[in-house]
């Protein structure tokens, strides 16, 4: 199984804090049956700032230590990037990272709302050759209140990756119901931990997936994994046509 979202990547964000930690998330990450990790530090968030040539040294290091330390993981680069105005002309520069250096490139929102911008960058973004991913989308406050916001994207090209976390109910049952009529309207591609440590944003991969082949059939967890493989590859990945999110009304007895 690939994770193609982690903060395994020590000291650069909010993910793990010393080399200990990735050591521990990693040997966590292969009794989950993981064996390729994309590290996806973030990028231009207000808080952090971590380049293209600064993450590519990171991962060389980690997977150095994983072999020294005999641990089956391979780390593959990434980003994180928090959507700005200079998103492409930082990425012409050589300062943006997609992932594993393919066309696909994570963008992630702020978390209450969606800048007026967003459609142009993403379109703009297509128009450059890259394959925008809108992560965690479920945890948008606008999306949640206006799911049609993620649906006119995702027809317009844009992919988007839930969290396993959501799945599973660990950010709240709101989020958890959201995340599943997400999956059910084809609006989201990609399943991933976005692990940060191993207490309050862990993995739970095994889980995630457990739940969406009760949930969904063993063919939607095959096309959630199999995507993951497909994206390290830089190949097309496989995807259903979106459907706008059914709201339910329920009528009040009295």
């Amino acid at each position: 199984m690939i994770d193609i979202h982690n903060h395994i990547i020590p000291g650069l964000d909010d993910g793990a804090s010393d080399i200990t930690e990735s050591i521990a998330m990693a040997k966590h990450a292969v009794s989950e049956g993981i064996h390729t990790i994309i590290a996806t530090p973030h990028h231009k968030n207000g808080r952090y700032e971590n380049d293209k040539q600064t993450i590519l040294q990171q991962c060389d290091l980690l997977n150095k230590t994983f072999a020294e330390e005999s641990i089956s993981l391979t780390i593959l680069p990434g980003q994180e990037i928090r959507l700005n105005g200079d998103v492409l002309s930082d990425y012409e520069k050589g300062e943006i990272l997609t992932l594993n250096q393919t066309q696909y490139i994570f963008i992630e929102l702020p978390s209450n709302h969606v800048p007026r911008y967003t459609e142009k960058m993403l379109f703009d973004m297509q128009m450059n050759g890259l394959s925008p991913i809108i992560v965690h989308p479920e945890r948008n406050q606008e999306i949640i209140e206006n799911p049609d916001i993620l649906y006119n994207f995702v027809k317009n090209g844009t992919l988007s990756q839930i969290t396993a976390s959501s799945i599973t109910g660990h950010f709240g049952k709101k989020i958890k119901k959201f995340t599943s009529q997400l999956i059910d309207a084809n609006l989201t591609h990609f399943v991933a931990s976005d692990a940060h440590n191993l207490s309050s944003r862990t993995f739970r991969m095994m889980e995630a997936l457990d739940e969406i082949e009760k949930n969904y059939g063993v063919d939607m967890f095959y096309q959630f994994t199999e995507n993951a493989e497909l994206l390290v590859r830089g190949e097309a990945i496989y995807k259903e046509v979106p459907e706008k999110v059914k709201t339910k009304k329920f009528l009040g007895i009295f």
